[in-house]
């Protein structure tokens, strides 16, 4: 598969601000009612069946605009596969058509997988994202609408693919989800609206945190022999920089993010600290703990702090912090948000609660999907990748900061390549991984300071 043009300069990336909802200028391509001619339901695709594909394909089997109907599976292993299948039939058994010819296995999967979908229908991306720009490039050259999962780059030359690739879709119309979905919160989206009629006054500090025990596969054991070494760090892609950002840009992204939309910016640079405490005989490449400082262009910081640690102190909320009030994003994990805002900065002080968005919420994994699909019904400009590339690369600046001990800028982040993302396309099911362990079976890890590159 031929790489993308990188299209679109690197000056354009680092503009600060919110980016809106492209609107498109030229005349729509793929009608909304294209992939309808004969049959009203939108047909999906998933590639990649971990137990995020799972969950995005059960809420697109649940999202208003329907009908949809799940028509094609992909994945690597193929007990996850079927695991996934038996998970969503069991809930969606009359909305899934897909024989054991359409379950598809390997590195070539994710096409056989879109070619059973016509124009303008949905392929659903929730490998780990090492792959997205190369399954991004194929939906797009297939005329296919997209979901995505975050993030959606892990570095800088990754970044520069998805931008031009952005581009392509945008000129073909193609309506595209980007698994950030506290964006489509409407907890959130009222304490936005809020903040930004200065109802804390002017923002200056925020702070993030996300301290949970071993998540995910961010703890990763040494090859037993049972895998392949390539499929080996693929089932553990939290683990390996290369696959996924490590648990870093995997982990603290929706936190970041979250930040980044209430201050309606991007960090221009970070500097952070971390370090590995309780590795064991664990040989990931990962930090067991972050704490960053972001710095916004007008001065005002975000501070976050990261730690997948047993036994220590836990929380998993976001906070906003201005002259003349203080407000919280989030409150508990990403759903129900629970955003309120306080008078001067007594949080959680009921004597101090000014305003607090009535409970219970809509789950906003459901809603990125009811968004999405209702751009594809109505034809209306939608696509989210230029915001998910730079909300995964203001992650990679901070995952980068840490793995350096170096003051790094979003321009230095964009510039950064760990090379081996730019040859996914040419990744083969028994062919070499990217990344090899020493003799011992252990693997390069950051060591800042003494490297100024990551590993």
């Amino acid at each position: 598969m031929s790489t993308t043009p990188e299209t679109v300069s690197r000056r354009d990336v680092l503009k600060s601000g919110t980016v809106a909802a492209a609107a498109l200028t030229i005349p729509s391509l793929i009608s909304a009612g294209a992939y309808a001619a004969d049959d009203s339901t939108v047909q999906l695709a998933l590639v990649g069946c971990g137990g995020r594909g799972t969950g995005a394909a059960a809420n697109a089997l649940s999202a208003e605009y329907g009908p949809t109907r799940l028509v094609a599976m992909a994945d690597v292993f193929e007990n996850r596969l079927a695991s996934s299948y038996n998970a969503l039939n069991r809930q969606f058994e009359k909305q899934m058509d897909v024989p054991d010819d359409r379950k598809f296995i390997g590195f070539d999967a994710f096409n056989h997988a879109m070619e059973v979908l016509r124009p303008g229908d949905v392929v659903i991306l929730t490998t780990p994202p090492a792959f997205r720009w190369v399954h991004f490039k194929q939906a797009i050259d297939r005329g296919l609408n997209v979901f995505m999962e975050k993030p959606v780059t892990v570095d800088g030359a990754a970044s520069r693919k998805m931008l031009g690739l952005y581009e392509e879709a945008k000129a073909k119309n193609l309506k595209v989800g980007v698994g950030l979905m506290c964006r489509h919160c409407v907890a959130r989206g009222e304490l936005f609206d809020r903040i930004q009629n200065g109802e804390i006054g002017d923002l200056t500090l925020l702070r993030a945190y996300r301290q949970a025990g071993p998540t995910g596969s961010a703890f990763v054991g040494k090859n037993d022999g049972s895998l392949s070494e390539l499929m080996y760090q693929i089932k553990n892609f939290h683990g390996f920089l290369w696959a996924s950002g490590g648990a870093f840009s995997d982990f603290l992204i929706h936190n970041i993010d979250e930040c980044c939309w209430m201050k309606n910016d991007w960090p221009v640079e970070a500097k952070a600290a971390g370090g590995r405490h309780y590795r064991m005989d664990n040989v990931d490449q990962n930090f067991d703990n972050y704490s960053v400082e972001y710095t916004f262009a007008d001065g005002a910081k975000l501070f976050l702090e990261g730690r997948c640690m047993p036994g220590a102190h836990k929380e998993f909320a976001s906070y906003a912090h201005g002259t003349k009030g203080s407000a919280v994003i989030s409150t508990a994990s990403h759903a129900p948000s629970k955003a309120r805002i306080y008078k001067g900065q007594h949080i959680d002080s009921k004597e101090h609660l000014v305003w607090a968005y009535p409970q219970p919420e809509p789950n906003p994994y459901q809603l990125e999907w009811n968004d999405l699909l209702k751009a594809i019904r109505e034809d209306l400009p939608y696509n989210e990748v230029e915001r998910g590339v730079k909300a995964s690369l203001v992650t990679s600046m901070g995952r980068l900061a840490a793995h350096s001990g170096q003051v790094v800028t979003m321009e230095q982040a964009l510039n950064n390549d760990l090379a081996v993302t730019t040859s996914m396309d040419a990744l083969t099911l028994d062919g070499p991984a990217p990344l090899l362990a020493d003799a011992d079976g252990k693997y390069p890890i950051p060591m800042p300071g003494l490297k100024k590159t990551e590993y």
